[in-house]
């Protein structure tokens, strides 16, 4: 099933069970390169399944079997100037995605690199085919990783590793992203797009609200002290503990155990 979304150029918007939507990046003549009608559209997309407030996990993919994305199209890239990287064009996408209230998770099936691997890193959870390489070679073609991927990469591998990342501008195989941190699985590249599906049901299963209130306190954790932290998860589970959902739910957690209790 198709989402009711406008008409999309670059991007393809599927919804193989109800409320798992999947976007594949449709690019394959340039590897899925991240343009700026490509930008423009993931906006239109984040917008459309934000109003519907239905949608439970949201996967991104690439179309073909060589790149999830393979950075940002460089031929844009290559004419923009000073004032194009003050504008933030990838940078305020990124954030975009990375504050939408459903999880994300990235189906890494080939090449993630730069402006693809920091599209990665923005996402919550990210599933690797065993053929995939990652890395953020900016610094070879005279600019860094101006989209986050400074100061994302260093929050889930270390600013050690980062360092090494990005000063050599080395990519690195799904194996060795699993051991650093920077993809949560490696699954064979026929499964990744499955892969990425199971862990959206087990996702979905959960209480919607919970989850995204969850999700709103990990994401605030490395930007505020620890009362801070405190206040705001405390908060949240005061809203989770008023939720109709959630007495339903321990009720049938309570159920459950006491029929196995009686149960001879």
């Amino acid at each position: 099933m198709t989402t009711s979304t406008p008409p999309l150029t670059t991007l393809r918007l599927d919804e193989p069970e109800r409320g798992i939507v999947v976007c594949t990046f449709d690019r394959p003549e340039t590897r899925n390169a991240l343009s700026l009608t490509m930008v423009d559209e993931l906006r239109r997309v984040f917008l459309a399944l934000t109003a519907r407030g239905d949608v439970s996990a949201l996967i991104f993919t690439g179309a073909g079997d060589t790149a999830f994305v393979s950075g940002a199209d460089i031929a844009e890239l290559r004419d923009r100037g000073r004032l194009d990287a003050l504008r933030r064009i990838n940078t305020s996408l990124f954030r975009e995605l990375e504050l939408l209230p459903m999880p994300t998770i990235a189906a890494l099936n080939g090449a993630a690199l730069g402006g693809g691997c920091e599209l990665a890193l923005a996402c919550d959870l990210r599933v690797a085919a065993e053929g995939a390489r990652l890395g953020q070679p900016e610094v070879g073609l005279g600019i860094l990783p101006g989209a986050g991927g400074t100061y994302r990469l260093a929050r889930i591998v270390g600013l050690g590793r980062a360092k090494e990342l990005v000063f050599t501008g080395r990519l690195v195989s799904a194996t060795e992203a699993l051991a650093m941190g920077l993809v949560n699985r490696v699954v064979p590249d026929t499964t990744v797009l499955t892969s990425a599906l199971e862990l959206a049901r087990d996702i979905a299963k959960n209480s919607a609200l919970a989850v995204r209130l969850a999700k709103v306190t990990l994401n605030a954790a490395f930007d505020m002290p620890t009362d801070v932290g405190m206040a705001l998860e405390s908060t949240a589970q005061a809203v989770l503990f008023e939720d109709d959902d959630k007495r339903a739910r321990m009720t049938r957690f309570l159920e459950r155990r006491k029929a196995k209790e009686t149960t001879p």
